[in-house]
């Protein structure tokens, strides 16, 4: 087995190993330390041996076996011990229970916002660190010392492992809600240079937010979630030409769109709103279930997305918001109302590539050509990512 195969094996099964013994131990930083040896392991021993038929087994066998030689080591942990050694007399909990356990232990209030996104696309997500560094304009060191600044302080803090208690859910939802949109935001146009998007962190996020939904069925901002995550998810097969070139909504053939996951988020927006208690997900929600209603680009209903985006910014006030209250303000109002509105951002998002994108596009609408080129090649200084990259530089040569 190569080391490309053995990543595969890791994308595949690392992170349910990894949220399983996390569950048992009670430790983040012990089962992310000892899914990393059992993975080294094979990669010794593998190559020369032969992969065994069920690799996921053997590898979270490996695991569970370091974490109680750590632990033995360790001279601490007896009823942790016992746990693990009783493991297998016991059926196991729901995989989906246990990652989201594990999301709600990176996601402990205890911990800085950054910590806590950094931490679950670590540990629940398999990014290495280098990757997310890059995704926070940072050094791996920095990042390092972040991480595991992090681990620390839930081991200090003897974070539990768990999913909380129904009394306790509503007050720490906010934050995972946060995290799974990153996550797969992350997923969708990954910030790191080394792919364009990353489908199993949108596929995780996704995962994540059913089993959100699957606990909370009555929680109006989890069904907001999950909707606006599926209409998103509906594009996924548009958004790269046969070329792997990022293609923008606008030019995105609409019926290869997956009406049937449309028509699934369309129901649960609808369930959400009837609930009558806004929040940022359902708005976003409802802003994407009229780009999959329109029949094209031109056909959106830009007034009443402009509408959303506006009470968007009432209740989640951002001057990421007001970038695309801009987007909607050119389309239903005039470029140069929107480049008015885009201008009152330049401070604050002075070092957004989109900003500079946005204006660009709408300086060339105002045939202000010179501008325009200025602000797109601003906006490709600062892109990561290969494929937006390519089409900021396309977008420059015509």
């Amino acid at each position: 087995m190569t080391a490309a195969e053995l990543e595969r094996v890791y994308r595949t099964e690392a992170v349910r190993i990894r949220a399983a013994l996390a569950a048992r131990v009670g430790d983040v930083g012990l089962a992310e330390d000892c899914v990393q040896d059992a993975f080294a392991e094979a990669l010794e021993h593998w190559p020369g041996n032969g992969v065994p038929p069920n690799p996921g087994g053997w590898l979270a066998t490996t695991a569970r076996r370091k974490a109680i030689d750590r632990l033995r080591r360790q001279r601490v942990g007896d009823a942790k011990l016992r746990l693990l050694a009783a493991e297998d007399r016991h059926p196991r909990s729901d995989a989906d229970d246990e990652l989201l356990s594990l999301v709600f232990a990176c996601c402990h209030p205890s911990l800085p916002r950054e910590s806590q996104v950094a931490l679950t696309l670590r540990t629940v997500c398999g990014l290495t660190t280098a990757e997310i560094a890059a995704a926070y304009l940072t050094t791996e060191s920095t990042m390092a010392q972040r991480l595991s600044r992090a681990r620390k302080a839930l081991k200090t803090g003897k974070v539990v492992v768990s999913v909380p208690d129904p009394d306790e859910l509503e007050g720490r939802l906010d934050e995972v809600l946060r995290v799974v949109y990153l996550v797969f935001n992350e997923g969708f146009l990954a910030s790191a240079a080394r792919t364009p998007q990353r489908r199993d962190l949108a596929a995780q996020a996704v995962t994540l937010g059913r089993t959100l939904h699957r606990l909370m069925p009555t929680e109006p901002e989890v069904l907001g979630l999950l909707a606006l995550l599926l209409f998103h998810e509906s594009r996924a097969a548009t958004r790269f030409d046969g070329w792997g070139r990022l293609v923008r909504i606008a030019e995105q053939d609409r019926y290869k769109w997956d009406r049937a996951l449309i028509d699934e988020a369309t129901a649960l927006i609808g369930q959400a709103l009837v609930m009558r208690r806004p929040g940022r997900y359902q708005i976003q929600a409802a802003i994407a279930a009229l780009h999959a209603e329109a029949p094209d680009h031109a056909g959106t209903d830009w007034p009443q997305i402009r509408v959303l985006y506006s009470r968007l910014d009432e209740l989640a006030p951002s001057p990421v918001v007001r970038l695309n209250l801009a987007v909607a303000t050119r389309y239903s109002i005039s470029p140069q109302a929107a480049l008015a509105e885009v201008d009152q951002l330049a401070d604050a998002l002075a070092g957004y590539r989109l900003f500079h994108a946005v204006r660009g596009e709408l300086l060339e609408a105002l045939g202000r050509t010179d501008e325009a080129r200025q602000a797109i090649e601003r906006a490709l200084a600062l892109a990561t990512n290969p494929a937006e990259r390519e089409l900021l530089a396309r977008r420059l040569d015509s």
